[in-house]
């Protein structure tokens, strides 16, 4: 078996989708949390920077319009690539929650991002307790046009780790948030974090039983990472919190696989730190370490994607 077929890779399933490279293109819609704002919470997730996860989105661009953002963005793709190329993109609204607002607003800037018709997918990031059925109704109207996914913070199914991370619901609302989506056949990509403080090995495995146990359709598997001037940062300063190793996340990163449906395409199997906020661990640089290391861990111990699906006691 090939390394690329260890696994169900993002960019093979868009290709087969869309019939060529597809890429996306990410959007600060301007949107607040209520984990920030006051209503659950005012410092966010431990983790998560001013930015709301979206420090890899080009300052110069916050001031344009999601129209002018995305235009900018196909125009500066096409300059910098000549050869090779997308022609199909997906809007993807990044940082922050992304359903946060009035079905209103919320449908003047969906509609904002779907203005070009190399547009193929809408893709929206959120909170599980930002669901309702206004807003699934208002997703789901866009899938005549394009294809819909929503992404869901999950991190973690153990409530406690859930405090720890001041994530600010329990799991039980991913639960209620998901039935919903399933409901209109809106996509869900759900994300898990290695690394998370006070985690051991075995809140993994739980967490990709939970998951097992609903209907996803993609996952991202994120490494845990430390960037300035989030919490996070503090309590490795005061020696509170500790990464993990390279080694114990492609470990763990490789169980999660073995164990995930097989069904379900992996749309990440790293976080992406900003270089100059990265605090530790300092082999997040090096994207290649971890994508070269995975391909070599499942290769060497001829593992996959869903080897032990069916045989998992927890699922």
């Amino acid at each position: 078996m090939e390394n690329k077929d260890r696994y169900n890779r993002l960019n093979k399933y868009l290709k087969n989708r869309f019939g060529e490279r597809t890429l996306k293109i990410c959007i600060d819609g301007g949107f607040t949390c209520p984990n920030r704002d006051g209503k659950i919470s005012t410092g966010g997730c431990i983790f998560c920077s001013e930015s709301g996860s979206g420090e890899h989105i080009k300052s110069h661009s916050k001031n344009l319009s999601i129209t002018e953002n995305i235009e900018l963005q196909i125009k500066n793709y096409f300059e910098s690539y000549k050869a090779d190329r997308a022609n199909k993109f997906i809007a993807y609204f990044q940082n922050f929650t992304n359903t946060y607002d009035s079905t209103e607003n919320l449908k003047e800037k969906y509609d904002s991002a779907l203005t070009d018709n190399r547009i193929v997918a809408l893709a929206i990031a959120t909170r599980p307790d930002c669901i309702n059925e206004d807003i699934c109704e208002l997703i789901a109207s866009y899938k005549e046009k394009v294809h819909v996914l929503v992404e869901l913070g999950l991190q973690s199914s153990n409530d406690s780790t859930a405090k720890i991370i001041n994530r600010g619901y329990k799991s039980n609302k991913f639960t209620k948030a998901l039935a919903l989506l399933n409901k209109y056949n809106i996509d869900v990509v759900t994300h898990i974090m290695v690394g998370l403080p006070n985690e051991t090995f075995e809140d993994i495995k739980n967490t990709v039983s939970f998951i097992n146990k609903h209907n996803i359709q993609g996952l991202k598997i994120h490494s845990t990472y430390v960037i300035e001037n989030t919490k996070l940062a503090d309590m490795y300063k005061e020696g509170t919190y500790t990464p993990i190793t390279l080694e114990y996340y492609l470990e763990t990163a490789s169980y999660i696989l073995t164990h995930i449906n097989p069904n379900i395409v992996i749309h990440k199997i790293s976080g992406d730190a900003p270089k100059n906020l990265l605090l530790a661990p300092e082999w997040n640089k090096h994207k290649k370490w971890i994508m070269n290391g995975l391909d070599k861990y499942l290769k060497e111990n001829d593992l996959y994607q869903g080897k032990y699906y069916e045989t998992n006691p927890n699922c």
